[in-house]
């Protein structure tokens, strides 16, 4: 969901209540690489791996209050967990419920204009994500803010320009104020993390000593998450298909030696 650093650590700890759910064998699950816990991690764009993981921020009774899809800047994620604070003083208050589900929406559009253009930037969608966007779902797509540009490039061949794509924060509140004060229970996990590949993975775990990925040992590594490529290797189950990547084989790969 983040890089596990300060300030976010303690700004969950004191504001939160926290847990995980496993999503393995969910329709909109997507496809990753088994991930140990002592291995590497590290940063990526804000939206990334949308099929993966949803990161839900719910009022004690199950409702819905905000979900970011994928990865998320721990700055970013700060950013929306407080605004998401801001909708559970919504959520709680005695407005009438058809007035506080309007005035969602309208939350949720307007804080799009508040972010900063640093998460902005943190938030472009992955080169691959928007190929296949444009691709294969040109014409269902609510990701592209562009047609024309999309359409021209496709044309010609050339390359699709960045800016033809909305970003992912658009994206997530965008998608996030067609349900609002959502059960949890009910929640449309399918629609709002549909965008992009449904693989993901940077293979931290199989970094070398140079910072490069051994693809080699990656392309044999165990995946989890539901196998749409009838990909061997893949597991439906969450167990993993392959060898996991011992610890011996992390520091070895790393020019560390151990007995």
């Amino acid at each position: 969901m983040s890089l596990s650093s300060e300030p976010v650590i303690s700004y969950l700890k004191d504001n939160f209540v926290c847990g995980t759910r496993d999503i393995t064998n969910e329709p909109y699950c997507g496809l990753s690489g088994r991930h140990e816990v002592w291995g590497n991690a590290v940063n990526t764009t804000n939206g990334a791996g949308p099929h993966n993981i949803q990161i839900f921020v719910l009022n004690p009774d199950g409702t819905v209050l905000h979900c970011l899809p994928g990865y998320w800047n721990s700055e970013d994620l700060i950013t929306e967990l407080s605004f998401a604070q801001k909708v559970n003083g919504l959520y709680t208050s005695t407005m009438p419920e058809a007035e506080k589900k309007h005035r969602y929406v309208q939350m949720h559009l307007a804080h799009i204009k508040e972010h900063s253009s640093a998460m902005v930037s943190r938030s472009h969608m992955q080169g691959f994500d928007q190929a296949f966007e444009a691709k294969k779902k040109l014409a269902t797509t609510d990701t592209i803010a562009n047609l024309a540009a999309v359409k021209a490039a496709l044309a010609s061949g050339g390359h699709i320009p960045d800016s033809a794509f909305k970003t992912t924060d658009v994206i997530m509140h965008e998608r996030v104020a067609k349900q609002p004060f959502m059960p949890y229970n009910q929640f449309d996990v399918v629609s709002f993390s549909d965008y992009g590949k449904t693989k993901y993975d940077k293979n931290e775990d199989y970094h070398n000593v140079y910072g490069r990925v051994d693809m080699q040992a990656a392309r044999t590594a165990p995946e989890l998450g539901i196998n749409r490529n009838a990909n061997p290797n893949a597991a439906s189950s969450g167990a993993g298909g392959g060898q996991p990547l011992s610890y011996r084989d992390y520091l070895r790969r790393h020019g560390i030696k151990s007995r």
